[in-house]
């Protein structure tokens, strides 16, 4: 027995073992001391292929097993774990599928609406009703993008804050993206420049005063803070982007163009690559030189750290690989549903007699906004208002100082002459609606108060936007000829 302690093959296989992973030990079956009288054993047939000899040297077959030096096992177990149903990897990778699918998918009783997205596609081919096919897809994206924002929310986990926020806004905006692309795809230029707006709108009014209301109806006995400069900085980005809009809108509308049908187009296109420098900028001041004017304050207006916040810090449900796969599936299925959804605006709106600037302004951006709804209304009500303002004033934001100006590059590449004039009429509703506000976050606090009042305020612009009728599609009505 000595002499079989002594064995150097014996004495590597210990080693090995020691310093190798404990995953040998579930597939053989034995312990250390097991090993050494493994003939005791009534199934041997595991080792069969470990043995390279009856003198029971290991070290062949181990060598085999390493993949390197430095004792990793895994990517040579995955042969030697087999059996005749599958590999054990196999199993885990199943395992791991259907937990990540009930995660994501049956986790949500929003979910229920999935089934229109398919549906909405069968009616379109059987019967062509365009009002249905529009009702349909409208209902179908909107646990879509809900399920969008969770997984940004998930991989958002893997990342600082202020990282985390850029991802939501952005991909939380994704929806509203991908339907002015199509749009623009169709020469529907006002249904770009109206959704864009509406998203807009939709962020800073309903949103934010949703998330304001609930937060403080949660927080009724004190009111709810955030960091001021944060909204300074962000109310001071919207104003610019009010400024690009009004400029071609008013000379447009004052016919002083140095050259008409022109002037507006390249004044429009010259200004988009301003915003998108000064968007630029802003994500350089926002995610490295000014990064401290970006942590959250208490309720004494005091600065948060993160190592204060570790308790609060949500353990994500998912993998940061599972969250960009579900990313790529969900805007994949986002991108064919806006194909149907945007080629049936039009018959939509003749058959519910509905104006195709309320569809575009107020219903396109309800539905587009749900995950930015849903998550700002959720970390309002968990008093984390600094994460709201990102979400909903930083999606403001990011449509307005990168949506736009993008859209009209895009456009420009098509050949479309999208442009910054947006109508006198829609840009003095963003301007209103940037002072208000403006002058609701100048004191760093909030209540359900003001919340009441944002909401109100989105109510009015939704009525307007009824009653509203689009100069531009006027003109673009051929002339009714008398027979």
């Amino acid at each position: 027995m000595d002499t079989e302690a002594k064995d150097p093959a014996t004495v590597r296989l210990h080693s090995h073992v020691e310093m190798g992973s404990m995953e040998l030990k579930s597939i053989l079956g034995y312990d250390d001391q097991g090993l050494v009288a493994a003939p005791e054993k009534k199934d041997e047939s595991p080792l069969k292929t470990l043995y390279s000899s009856g003198s029971g040297s290991f070290e062949p077959p181990l060598k085999a097993l390493y993949s390197s030096g430095s004792g990793t096992f895994e990517p040579n177990l995955k042969a030697l774990y087999t059996s005749g149903s599958g590999s054990y990897y196999r199993r885990v990778m199943k395992n791991t599928v259907v937990n990540s699918i009930r995660t994501v998918v049956f986790s949500s009783r929003l979910n229920l609406l999935m089934p229109f997205g398919p549906l909405a596609i069968v009616v379109d081919k059987v019967t062509s009703h365009h009002g249905w096919v529009f009702l349909l897809s409208l209902l179908g994206i909107i646990p879509l993008a809900e399920r969008l924002g969770y997984a940004t929310e998930q991989l958002a986990c893997y990342t600082g804050p202020t990282v985390g926020g850029l991802l939501n806004a952005t991909f939380g905006n994704a929806t509203e993206l991908i339907i002015s692309i199509y749009a623009l795809r169709n020469g529907m230029i006002r249904v770009v420049q109206q959704s864009l707006l509406g998203s807009i709108l939709s962020n800073m009014l309903l949103v934010l005063g949703c998330a304001f209301f609930a937060g403080g109806l949660v927080f009724s006995t004190r009111p709810q803070v955030f960091n001021k400069p944060t909204a300074a900085v962000n109310s001071g980005l919207l104003l610019m982007a009010v400024m690009g809009l009004l400029f071609p809108a008013l000379l447009h509308s004052t016919h002083t163009e140095l050259h008409f049908g022109k002037s507006e187009l390249a004044l429009s296109r010259f200004t988009s690559c301003i915003m998108l420098v000064a968007y630029a900028s802003y994500l350089f001041f926002q995610l490295k030189s000014q990064r401290s004017l970006y942590v959250p304050v208490d309720e004494q207006g005091e600065e948060i750290h993160s190592d204060a916040s570790d308790d609060d810090n949500e353990v994500p449900e998912i993998t940061k690989c599972e969250s960009i796969i579900w990313l790529t599936i969900l805007t994949a299925w986002i991108s064919v549903l806006s194909e149907y959804l945007v080629n049936a605006i039009e018959g939509a709106s003749i058959a519910m007699n509905i104006p195709v600037a309320f569809i575009s302004v107020i219903l396109l951006p309800i539905v587009g906004n749900a995950a930015e709804h849903a998550g700002a209304v959720m970390f309002a009500m968990k008093d984390k208002l600094d994460i709201t303002l990102g979400v909903a004033i930083g999606s403001s934001t990011q449509i307005s100082m990168f949506g736009i100006p993008f859209c009209v590059m895009v456009g420009w590449s098509m050949g479309v002459s999208m442009d910054l004039n947006f109508q006198l009429f829609e840009t003095a509703v963003l301007f209103i609606t940037v002072l208000v506000v403006a002058f609701m976050l100048q004191e760093g606090t909030s209540n359900y108060f003001k919340g009441l009042m944002l909401i109100l305020c989105y109510i009015i612009v939704a009525g307007s936007f009824f009653v509203h009728i689009d100069p531009t599609a006027i003109q673009d009505k051929p002339p009714e000829t008398d027979d």
